[in-house]
């Protein structure tokens, strides 16, 4: 292990290992198998990286996608690493080039597709070269019962045979343990060494609001929390992906749609878009996302329910890959839920599959429904038991620190449980909704079970409508027994009596509710049935959580111009190569150089993510950008960090109006932090040029008359000059009279 601890350090840059990544590369040098769980962003990459540098011949990286290969190989190059790839977006020129180098031996890994793998000519020339290992990612493609099945990965149990002597690791980040059985069985590692790290991402808040696909809700949540960060919009159908990027287009935001029926070149280009771009929203269908491996991706949002937690897990897990706070936020409603039954019914599955299947439904909807801490549900699904008092291994300091201050703000609530989903924060309410559930159930059994939600609320409301005259349902007895209850809040009763299970969608009715077995001792009154109350919609604001949005102000004001213009050289960098920006540096790189500020090449290898390749390329470059932002030392004073961003601003050649839109603060309060830093020396009132010398010396005298320093209070003066001069103003003024008196 000596070796890969010298290749972590001098290729990738980092000190030590995560989780169980020291246990599964000790397992491959050694030449063992081993199937390894780990989160999105715990590091799984390294797992076989390191493997393959370390045991003669080339490592096989078995992937699903393109994005992730040319990504991968990427970020190795810049690392030193001779990487490459082989797929179907080279030229046969292109190809032949890395199918000489892979029997060359220049070769450390080489990402394929499983089709392409299993092809006799590519076994052929894996057969002819020395091989390190087979590391198939995205592992969980081979369950028939997963959420991504893709039937050539069940061929890779080939890999047996005609490799047995070479290590074989299979890798996810999302497998229940029905999945995790499928993986060993069909790719035949029953005897592979098994590594599962916990699936908590904790610094995720994951938040699923009532209503269904309500795009104000989005955008107020956008507004909110996320009004400048790069994310992912998750629509169930092509044409609704089209729209709303369309729709958030005109509302101002970068936005850009994705889905499986635009031509590949489209697709190729807004996928680089949202890799290489600040900021960008891409509006998705199911097949955008898997191994993106962008880290500052803040928010995933689900317009419509997912298929199954293992989808809602794997996708709200592309968010906050760098350990930063980042959201999960999903809108669900009643629509989602009958879709989803009749589609499952309608299928042309078995009935073993469509078993599977409503179980994974029921799963989520579960999720969906719950009152308690969501997260506690999520990680019981895949067999974990929550221990949110404790650390997961797997955790970086980070993320630790991330859920420390999450859980101390709940705390100072008096609130407990996760402290980073909606039900922990805001728990919602329940009352006893028995005789509402029994009046909807009644009005489905009285109407012959063989209508919609919509036709059902208009009986309990007693509508005035042409078809329920004409089914003469205006003369049963549960007519208008509903009217003290509106419309919206039936579809929330019937959404969970239906998501219980209660109530099922026939699909041959054409969405008509039938009752089943089980609602029996509802109906009578048997069973107790509490509902949850519907929460009012969060109208938009502008206060966020700490770092929920970005890394705006990440720093204090002092250390501020120094990151700012690390951002811009690697923009300029990855711009140049044609890389995303994360592939040169990530941002937890430039926090340390922030922080640490080195002064030589020497003192970089001491900075976590710069390898030997990368100061080689950049340490020159890193220095001098350094060396242009030296600490202001008019920063380095006991102002509160506020006040010390507009003094920046404003040092920085920014005038009051615009310190106060780049901030989204009032220009009063603009006014107040040069106040304070006028009454400490900083700056002067004359300096700032507000106002001229005579109205300096008149606002100077008002002060002396009413005894201004003595009594602190600005109205009698802001009222005897008529209000011709703001509080902001005055209160500049009061600071440098203070100071000179």
């Amino acid at each position: 292990m000596d070796r890969a601890r010298e290749i972590l350090k001098k290729t990738f840059g980092y000190e030590q290992f995560r989780s169980h990544q020291a246990d599964v590369i000790e397992t491959l040098i050694g030449g063992g198998d081993c199937m390894t769980l780990m989160p999105t962003g715990g590091g799984k990459s390294l797992c076989y990286q390191i493997p393959a540098l370390v045991r003669p011949g080339v490592g096989i990286v078995v992937s699903p996608l393109i994005a992730l290969m040319q990504d991968q190989v990427d970020a190795l190059i810049q690392l030193g690493v001779k990487a490459a790839y082989l797929n179907s977006t080279q030229d046969m020129a292109e190809q032949r080039a890395v199918q000489d180098q892979l029997l060359g031996g220049e070769l450390d890994l080489l990402y394929i597709a499983p089709e392409r793998l299993l092809s006799q000519r590519m076994l052929e020339l894996l057969q002819s070269s020395d091989l390190a290992l087979f590391a198939i990612d995205e592992a969980h493609c081979v369950s028939q019962w997963g959420h991504d099945f893709r039937p050539e990965y069940q061929q890779l149990s080939a890999l047996a045979d005609l490799f047995p002597h070479v290590p074989r690791i299979a890798l996810t980040a999302t497998a229940d343990q029905r999945t995790q059985a499928e993986i060993i069985e069909q790719l035949r590692l029953s005897g592979a060494a098994k590594y599962i790290a916990c699936f908590d991402r904790p610094n995720i808040r994951y938040t699923i609001a009532e209503g269904g696909a309500n795009r104000e809700q989005l955008w107020r949540f956008l507004e909110a929390e996320h009004p400048e960060d790069a994310g992912i919009i998750y629509c169930l159908s092509r044409k609704k992906v089209e729209e709303t990027a369309a729709w958030l287009a005109k509302k101002g935001r970068v936005a850009l749609p994705y889905h499986a029926g635009m031509d590949a070149a489209t697709r190729r280009d807004y996928q680089a878009r949202f890799l290489r771009e600040n900021g960008l929203v891409m509006v998705a269908t199911v097949a955008f996302g898997m191994g993106i491996d962008k880290p500052d991706v803040r928010f995933v949002a689900h317009l419509n329910l997912p298929k199954s937690i293992e989808s809602y897990y794997q996708e709200t897990g592309r968010a906050g890959r760098d350990g930063e706070p980042a959201n999960s936020w999903m809108a669900y409603g009643l629509n989602d839920v009958i879709t989803y039954q009749q589609w499952i019914e309608q299928s042309d599955a078995s009935k073993l599959q469509k078993q599977v299947e409503r179980q994974k439904l029921d799963a989520l909807l579960s999720l969906c429904e719950t009152t308690s801490c969501r997260r506690h549900s999520l990680l019981t699904y895949f067999g974990q038991e929550p221990t949110f008092d404790s650390w997961s291994a797997s955790q970086s300091e980070k993320e630790k620190s991330t859920q420390s201050e999450l859980k101390g703000e709940l705390s100072a609530q008096g609130k407990s449980g996760c402290s980073n989903c909606d039900n922990c924060i805001s728990p919602p309410e329940t009352f006893d909704g028995l005789e509402l559930a029994q009046k909807a159930l009644s009005t489905a059994y009285r109407t012959g079970q063989r209508f919609g939600v919509s036709y059902l609320i208009k009986v309990l409301l007693g509508a005035e409508d042409e078809r329920i005259i004409q089914n003469r349902h205006d003369q049963i007895s549960t007519f208008g027994i509903g009217k003290g209850v509106s419309d919206k809040e039936w579809r929330g009763i019937f959404r969970q009596l239906i998501a219980r299970g209660y109530l099922i969608a026939d699909s041959e009715q054409f969405g008509g509710l039938r009752m089943s077995e089980s609602c029996r001792p509802l109906l009578k009154g048997a069973e107790p049935f509490q509902l949850r109350q519907m929460k009012e919609a969060i109208k938009g604001n502008k206060s966020r959580r700490k770092g929920a949005s970005g890394a705006k102000n990440k720093f204090a004001a002092v250390h501020q111009p120094l990151y700012d213009a690390l951002i811009a050289l690697r923009t300029k960098l990855a711009a140049e190569q044609k890389v995303a920006p994360y592939v040169i540096c990530h941002n937890r790189t430039f926090e340390e150089l922030v922080q640490l500020r080195p002064q030589s090449i020497s003192q970089l290898y001491d900075i976590s993510g710069l390898g030997e390749s990368k100061v080689q390329r950049y340490g020159e470059a890193l220095l001098q950008v350094i060396a242009e932002n030296p600490v202001n030392e008019a920063l380095q004073n006991t102002l509160s960090d506020t006040v010390n961003q507009s003094l920046r601003l404003y040092l920085d050649g920014h005038q009051p109006e615009a310190i106060a839109e780049i901030r989204e603060i009032g220009i009063s309060t603009v006014y107040g932090h040069f106040a304070e830093a006028i009454e400490a020396g900083l700056l002067d009132i004359q300096g700032l040029e507000l106002i001229d010398d005579d109205a300096i010396h008149e606002i100077g005298r008002t002060f002396e008359e009413q005894n201004i320093l003595e009594t602190g209070q600005l109205k009698p003066s802001y009222e005897a000059l008529e209000g011709r001069y703001s509080y902001g103003i005055l209160k500049c003024v009061l600071a440098e009279k203070v100071l000179t008196a």
